[in-house]
């Protein structure tokens, strides 16, 4: 989470400000002349509507979710999915003795997902519920870790320094495993037009001290599939020349609810044998407001019964493995609502009107002339472009920002090593991104590109002032 420090002095002596008379002298409830404190408790409480009304509309200078081409995370669901949420906001779903039917949603959830998933044995995968694919991504690193260290507890924690390999395109929450967990990450850097891990590479970087290899099924910096199949094979060819065994995990945090049902013949999944764990996340493209992630392992061996924990809570006998421990239901029923309702057939509409959505999209920016694809939306409903070489007059900060101003909040940012000299906007096309607001999308670039061309350079502002969006 977010780190936040206290408020200066001046912040906190700031003079109140008279309120409006509808919540003071004209409101007998209320009864107000100035607006409570913002950095300190107020003195006494106020009226549930004037309270409601100030965060109201401090609120709606928040960005429009829905015309958020940054985010991954759901922002529409139907509004009998939101009522079940509110029904269910009031349960402590680790409470399963209290609220064993919100636990039994869970339950299924996971066994739908493995059967989904192609697991060898549903019956014996293991899995929970997480509050999103970060949380979900620290429980298979820690099991990964777990796994090694029994293996080598002859030179663990003495001499042997576990290290996790991966592509220099993950998401920031493995960066955040192996610092908080002391694991080295072995990242391997993008090289000309490859943008994520590679198998020759990650088998090269894998040694007797590897805890496993992390492939990502739909890169969130340009939406391509990194190709989970190549890194088990050249994995198994590194286990019959040197007897190393390294599992794998999937982060398929968007892509485990995509592939499975727009490219179902491709081998990702516990189909391979060397495929230990596999997370999503429930409110990407499982649909679901978040925080919502699932982390499932192929078998009960692929994660160490000394990490789950039995606890006797409230009554009854209950193993956990998560970071978390109280929250809502609200999100997992949403979950299961949702694989109720659409079912296999419903999610293929789905996503495949969000990825027609993406490559429409795709190509009528590429025919523009201005800007040049990276990636096409044909994996992920995701693609991501940057200007054309022969573009001088403004950059992807320049467009970004101004989007900006007709409300599109389109990201604009750098890759990482080492091709931290290419910089690219990406669209994210998400489930109620339609074609219209597509087509609204479009005619606000075209509109604005007249302008950017007349620009006699870039603005030349660094990415920090560019554009709101860190990657």
């Amino acid at each position: 989470m977010t780190l936040h420090k206290g408020t200066s002095g001046g912040d906190r002596e700031r003079a109140r400000h008279p309120v409006n008379p509808f919540y003071g002298e004209a409101d007998p409830v209320a009864g107000m002349s100035s607006s409570p404190s913002r950095h300190t408790l107020p003195e006494g409480p106020i009226s549930p509507h004037t309270a409601y009304q100030f965060v109201h509309d401090e609120l709606m200078l928040d960005g429009n979710a829905r015309l958020n081409l940054a985010t991954f995370v759901t922002t529409w669901m139907e509004p009998q999915a939101g009522v079940l949420m509110a029904e269910c906001r009031d349960k402590n779903m680790i409470d399963k003795d209290e609220y064993p039917r919100t636990a039994e949603l869970e339950k299924r959830c996971v066994a739908m997902l493995a059967h989904l998933w192609h697991a060898p044995d549903p019956s014996a995968t293991v899995g929970c519920s997480t509050t999103g694919s970060s949380e979900a991504c620290m429980l298979a690193g820690m099991a990964f870790k777990r796994r090694w260290a029994l293996r080598n507890k002859d030179r663990y924690p003495g001499s042997a320094r576990p290290n996790l390999v991966m592509g220099a395109n993950v998401q920031v929450c493995w960066e955040k495993f192996c610092n908080f967990w002391e694991v080295e990450a072995r990242q391997v850097p993008m090289e000309g037009d490859r943008f994520h891990l590679d198998a020759e590479s990650a088998a090269a970087l894998c040694d007797e001290n590897t805890i496993g290899v992390v492939t990502v099924l739909g890169s969130t910096f340009d939406g391509s599939y990194e190709p989970v199949a190549e890194v088990c094979a050249a994995l198994d060819a590194l286990q019959e020349r040197t007897g190393r065994d390294i599992p794998v995990h999937v982060d398929g945090a968007s892509g485990a609810m995509i592939a499975p049902f727009l490219d179902p013949d491709l081998p990702w999944d516990f189909r391979l044998p060397r495929v230990a764990s596999i997370n999503t996340s429930g409110h990407k493209y499982g649909l679901v407001y978040p925080g919502v992630g699932w982390a499932l392992w192929r078998d009960t061996d692929a994660l160490p019964e000394e990490l789950v924990f039995r606890v006797n809570y409230l009554g009854g006998d209950m193993p956990t493995f998560a970071l978390n421990f109280s929250r809502p239901g609200a999100q997992v029923a949403a979950q299961y609502y949702t694989f109720l309702r659409l079912g296999r057939d419903g999610f293929r509409a789905v996503q495949q009107a969000t990825r027609d959505v993406a490559r429409s999209m795709a190509e009528r920016i590429g025919a523009l002339g201005d800007f040049r694809l990276l990636t096409h939306g044909d994996e992920l409903p995701v693609f991501a472009f940057t200007t054309a070489d022969d573009v001088t007059a403004f950059d992807v900060f320049d467009v970004s920002r101004r989007m900006k101003e007709r409300g599109w909040l389109l990201p604009a940012y750098t890759f990482p090593p080492h091709r931290e000299d290419l910089s690219v906007l990406r669209v994210v096309c998400r489930n109620g991104f339609s074609l219209d607001l597509a087509d609204l999308f479009l005619a606000d670039l075209i509109q604005l590109l007249p302008e950017l061309r007349r620009q006699e350079h870039p603005l030349g502002r660094s990415e920090a002032e560019a554009t709101a969006f860190h990657h």
